[in-house]
């Protein structure tokens, strides 16, 4: 007997693949959705799609352009520089939180994240690159130990790091999250906020550079 697969993770599974699209950048900025197409390519019924949909533009990734026109949303300098303002508020308390509270086990986590980096960045594979900064940042923000605003940047990663993807810079990337993970393992929280601060400034000029070719981008406040 075929098992059936539940309505919420038909809704999550295609939520889940359509924002990888997304972000990898197979759905591009201004690309429609259409619900029959995406039922008829995921090979189900129009209602989790319509569901997935909806969720994406909860998310911020997509966005009615009428009521019978879904588009993948096209970024703004403005959508970065608030998503990065965000960013700098949380990611820096955070960092310095870190830096107070880390165990060796937790900085034995973030140091093998960096050495997948380093093998990714040789290889030059986007992908992975992505994948493996990602996941150093949510650790570092999970190593601050507070439920709270491990909370309020979640709503937002997805947007982060679909920002993010289409900045090449690895190696300077590489080299700032490993002095940010040096300042986080000296115990020093104000060295730890400082390397973070750096950090996301930089992260957003080179964004925006990316995004939108501007050589010259307004600073966060």
């Amino acid at each position: 007997m075929t098992k059936i697969e539940p309505l919420g993770a038909v809704r999550e599974r295609v939520t889940a693949e359509l924002r990888q699209q997304i972000i990898a950048g197979s759905l591009r900025p201004g690309d429609r959705l259409v619900e029959r197409e995406l039922a008829e390519r995921f090979g189900v019924s129009r209602v989790p799609v319509r569901e997935a949909i909806r969720a994406l533009v909860a998310e911020g990734f997509v966005h009615f352009e009428t009521p019978r026109r879904t588009v993948v949303r096209r970024l703004t300098p403005n959508d970065v520089k608030e998503l990065f303002e965000l960013r700098e508020a949380l990611e820096v308390y955070a960092a310095g939180l870190a830096a107070s509270r880390a165990t060796a086990e937790d900085l034995a986590e973030v140091q093998e994240l960096l050495d997948r980096a380093a093998a990714a960045t040789e290889a030059e594979d986007a992908e992975v690159i992505t994948d493996v900064n990602s996941r150093l940042h949510d650790r570092i923000v999970a190593m601050a130990g507070n439920s709270l605003l491990t909370e309020a940047l979640e709503p937002v990663a997805g947007r982060l790091r679909w920002m993010t993807r289409r900045n090449e810079e690895w190696p300077q990337l590489l080299v700032e999250h490993r002095e940010l993970f040096e300042a986080i393992a000296s115990g020093d929280p104000d060295r730890a906020r400082a390397h973070a601060l750096t950090h996301v400034r930089t992260n957003y000029r080179s964004t925006v550079r990316h995004l939108f070719e501007e050589e010259h981008t307004p600073d966060i406040p």
